[in-house]
C-alpha cells in the first residue's frame, strides 16, 4: 500500500515537473525517499553502527542549523572506494567511504557534508526537475526515480559507476552550496577552512592520479577559482566568529580508525 502511495505521489510530482510548476516539499521528500529505496537496495552501505552513527550525528549537527531543519535528514556511508558524495531531494545524503578516507580532520568531512546539505537547502535538484520541459527528460527522470527501466541509474546516483542526472549541478549551484556550507559549518562550531582544504587535496590527487578521482569531478565541477572563492567567503565570516572553532577532535581519529579497520570495500567498477 505504501509503495502504491509513493508511486502515486511521484507520478503527481512528475506531472508537475512536466508542467514546469513548483514542486511542493511533500513531493520533494516523497521522491527522495523513493529514490533512496532504490539506491539502498543496489549499493553496499557501511552498516557498522559506530561509523554510521558518527556520520549521522555530524550531519545532523549542521543540518539542524538550517532553514530546513525540520526535514527528516539521513546521512549514510557508502562502502565504495570511489571519492564522492551525493544529496537526494528531501534531505538524504550519501558519502562514499573513499571520500572519508581522503579527509585529514573533522573540518574536512564537515565541509563535504555541509556542501551536500547546501544543495538540499537550496533545492538544486528540485529546480532541475522543475525546469524539465520535454518528454525525453521526463522519461529519464522516471527511470532514475522509480527504477522501472532497471538500468542501474540508482548506482550511478552516488557514482558507484557512471554519472548521475541530479549530480550535474551548474557551477553557480556548486558555488551556492559552498557558500551555504561555510555558514552552516560555522554555525555548528566547526572551522570552515576544511572546505577549501579538502578541495585542494582532491585537486592535487586529480593531477597525480586522475582516474582514481574522476567520478567526483564529473559531478562536482571545480577548479582553482572555486577554492579561492570559498576562501573569500570564509574571510567574510570575520575573525571573531572563526576564533576557537574546531578543526579536529580526538573522536574523529577514533572514527577514522574504526572505518579503516572494517573489511575493505568492494572494488570500484572498471570503466
Amino acid at each position: 500500500m505504501m509503495r502504491r502511495t509513493l508511486r502515486g505521489v511521484f507520478l503527481g510530482a512528475l506531472a508537475c515537473v512536466c508542467a514546469s510548476c513548483r514542486m511542493s516539499e511533500s513531493d520533494e521528500v516523497a521522491i527522495g525517499r523513493q529514490n533512496a529505496q532504490q539506491i539502498d537496495a543496489r549499493i553496499p552501505l557501511v552498516r557498522d553502527p559506530v561509523v554510521a552513527e558518527y556520520v549521522q550525528q555530524l550531519g545532523l549537527s549542521m543540518a539542524k542549523t538550517t532553514e530546513r531543519a525540520d526535514l527528516d535528514w539521513r546521512f549514510l556511508v557508502v562502502n565504495s572506494p570511489e571519492v564522492n558524495a551525493f544529496a537526494l531531494p528531501g534531505g538524504i545524503i550519501y558519502v562514499n567511504r573513499g571520500l572519508i578516507e581522503r579527509t585529514d580532520r573533522l573540518s574536512e568531512l564537515a565541509g563535504a557534508l555541509g556542501h551536500e546539505i547546501g544543495h538540499v537547502v537550496q533545492r538544486h535538484s528540485v529546480q532541475q526537475m522543475e525546469k524539465a520541459r520535454n518528454a525525453n527528460v521526463a522519461v529519464g527522470l522516471t527511470c532514475t526515480l522509480t527504477g522501472i527501466c532497471d538500468n542501474g541509474v540508482a548506482q550511478a546516483a552516488i557514482q558507484v559507476g557512471g554519472a548521475a542526472l541530479f549530480a550535474k549541478y551548474s557551477r553557480e549551484d556548486e558555488l551556492e552550496a559552498d557558500s551555504v556550507a561555510v555558514e552552516i559549518v560555522t554555525a555548528a562550531g566547526i572551522d570552515p577552512e576544511g572546505i577549501p582544504a579538502l578541495f585542494e587535496r582532491l585537486l592535487q590527487e586529480r593531477r597525480d592520479a586522475p582516474l582514481a578521482i574522476d567520478a567526483f569531478f564529473a559531478s562536482h565541477p571545480m577548479e582553482e577559482d572555486r577554492i579561492r572563492e570559498a576562501e573569500r567567503i570564509i574571510a567574510g565570516v570575520g575573525a571573531d566568529r572563526l576564533r576557537g572553532l574546531a578543526r579536529d577532535v580526538e573522536n574523529y581519529r577514533d572514527f577514522t580508525a574504526r572505518l579503516a579497520a572494517l573489511p575493505a570495500p568492494p572494488p570500484a567498477p572498471r570503466r
